[in-house]
């Protein structure tokens, strides 16, 4: 079955970096675009990145557009989002997702707590 796994989220200072990975297994992992969504309390869940399967293009949203990275490593089915720059609005739960299009499902990790504060 797909499941993601993110890790990396922890609390960290106005400023300062975190790196997130997201581990896959049940699927092509490199067949898939991948995602990094995040849901801030009391807010709508949002699309942060994106990733192509062969990591050749991305996209991102504009609040993290220059101070966010999303990145992959098809041999280890993992994807990455590298934040720098992080600011408190930028706390949120992070989850990583895929759009399965044989089941029309998409997928979700069990998400992982990013919180910026001094």
């Amino acid at each position: 079955q797909v499941q993601l796994v993110e890790s990396g989220g922890g609390l960290v200072q106005p400023g300062g970096s975190l790196r997130l990975s997201c581990a896959a297994s049940g699927f092509t992992f490199s067949n898939y675009v991948m995602s990094w969504y995040r849901q801030a309390p009391g807010k709508e869940r949002e699309l942060v990145a994106s990733i192509a399967s062969a990591g050749s293009s991305t996209n991102y949203a504009g609040s993290v557009k220059g101070r966010f990275t999303i990145s992959r490593d098809n041999a280890k089915n993992t994807v990455y989002l590298q934040m720098n720059g992080l600011k408190a609005e930028d706390t949120a739960v992070y989850y990583c997702s895929t759009w399965y299009p044989l089941r029309a499902t998409r997928y979700w990790g069990q998400g992982t707590q990013v919180t910026v504060s001094s």
